[in-house]
């Protein structure tokens, strides 16, 4: 769930509070979120302590969302990464399509899936073992799926980037 939605508030709402401080510790915790206080002085002019209740405080209001771990291609970088875009039936209902976004939502396989617009209502990334476990999840999750009417998938041949970080800039200040 969005920070925004969880608490109730509107992105717009939810920048305002932030300071130049907020901003350059949430660009430092992007590229690493186990930077302790101490490391992140050194870049931002606060105390320690300062910055380790600063950045309770972005945690407490949803704004640093989850802290992850990503693993390292050594372990996963065998596996099998398909871009897939979704068309829906152009008289699907509704309720056919919200069930398809929570299966698709819901599966191991998926990674990102995103509304978009164009000929294609959702792209999908997904990941699985081998080509065959692909058939299965498409199989199962696309092609038997009557809210669908087509898809296309791209398979990933080679990871350029690969980033969740948003540069946040002094338009994210509060005024």
């Amino acid at each position: 769930m969005a920070a925004a939605q969880k608490f109730g508030m509107e992105a717009a709402d939810m920048a305002r509070k932030l300071d130049r401080f907020d901003i350059a510790l949430l660009n430092l915790l992007q590229r690493d979120n186990l930077a302790t206080a101490e490391a992140l002085a050194e870049s931002v002019a606060l105390s320690p302590s300062a910055i380790t209740r600063r950045i309770r405080r972005l945690r407490e209001e949803g704004l640093i969302a989850a802290d992850v771990s990503i693993l390292s291609p050594a372990l996963t970088g065998n596996r099998l990464r398909a871009v897939i875009h979704v068309q829906a039936h152009d008289h699907a209902e509704e309720k056919g399509i919200a069930r398809l976004r929570a299966r698709l939502a819901e599966a191991d396989e998926v990674q990102l899936l995103l509304d978009i617009s164009g000929s294609f209502d959702l792209l999908v990334v997904a990941v699985t073992r081998d080509m065959a476990a692909f058939n299965a999840f498409a199989d199962a999750a696309l092609a038997a799926d009557p809210a669908v009417r087509r898809y296309e998938t791209s398979f990933v041949k080679k990871e350029v980037k690969n980033s969740r970080a948003i540069r946040l800039d002094e338009r994210d200040v509060e005024a």
